[in-house]
């Protein structure tokens, strides 16, 4: 059966191409005829080459603006900046549902208990697996609060020229500097307040006594083997990326901003 209706799909498509194709080429045609008619002259062949040293001119062009500002200009800017974007961050997950409520971080049932979850669902069993999802969130969600401090410290031993390379770097530059300079500070902040969510939750003890045995079988992966280490690793990786969310939107909208440096540095470099 599972053939016959992969044969009847490639058959419809096969007499549904040439039809296709032809309306595209009628519209293409007409959209070619209209841009002659309303469009000056241009030649595209010739300056297509011209276009392809773009970005690197784009960053030279964002490196000049930004040195027309005083060094103080541009550390403040970025200060302001970033600490707007790591006090929304946290705000946001730092509530109830702040990762359960959120598509974007939630934190899944570890890729070994997914494979599970499916036969426990038509066993009448879902629950234990919603139960244990709530509870790894919960745990995200009380232990971000302690990123604050370490993002707003981070921020503070920004140098120079950390600062002029997150400024004229791509969108998630701060966030990639705080990865690098923060994610081992937190996640020992993390894990205890993780560590201290989980130890109410039998499920999770039952998962730590299971994923040991599975890693020596080589059905766990070994980084998920330990629940409180899972949780506290999504946790960072939510955070990060809410941080890049944020530091997207900034630069995307730098009016939007707080602070007067950042609205008048990132609106000029804006391109």
């Amino acid at each position: 059966m599972l053939k016959k209706s992969l044969i009847a799909s490639l058959v419809f498509a096969s007499f549904s191409l040439p039809a296709n194709a032809l309306s595209l080429n009628d519209l293409k045609a007409k959209l070619n005829e209209a841009a002659q008619q309303n469009a000056a002259p241009a030649e595209p062949a010739a300056t297509t080459p011209a276009a392809a040293p773009a970005p690197s001119n784009t960053t030279t062009s964002a490196a000049s603006v930004v040195s027309q500002f005083s060094t103080k200009d541009q550390v403040g800017s970025l200060r302001q900046a970033l600490t707007q974007a790591a006090e929304t961050a946290v705000s946001g997950l730092a509530k109830e549902n702040g990762f359960l409520g959120n598509d974007k971080v939630r934190i899944p049932l570890p890729e070994s208990l997914q494979k599970a979850d499916g036969m426990l669902r038509k066993f009448g069993m879902g629950k234990y697996a919603d139960d244990l999802t709530t509870s790894m969130n919960r745990a995200a969600e009380a232990a971000v609060p302690e990123a604050k401090t370490l993002l707003v410290g981070a921020i503070k031993k920004m140098s120079v020229t950390d600062a002029r390379d997150i400024i004229t770097g791509p969108s998630d530059a701060a966030t990639q500097y705080f990865r690098k300079n923060t994610e081992e500070a937190l996640a020992s902040k993390f894990q205890p307040i993780v560590a201290k969510s989980m130890a109410k939750v039998k499920l999770a003890e039952k998962y730590d006594q299971f994923a040991g045995q599975g890693v020596q079988l080589g059905l766990v992966d070994a980084k998920d083997a330990n629940l409180k280490d899972y949780i506290t690793r999504k946790a960072m990786d939510g955070l990060f990326t809410m941080m890049a969310e944020q530091e997207k939107n900034i630069r995307a909208n730098p009016m939007q901003a707080a602070g007067d440096l950042t609205k008048k540095i990132f609106s000029a470099i804006k391109f």
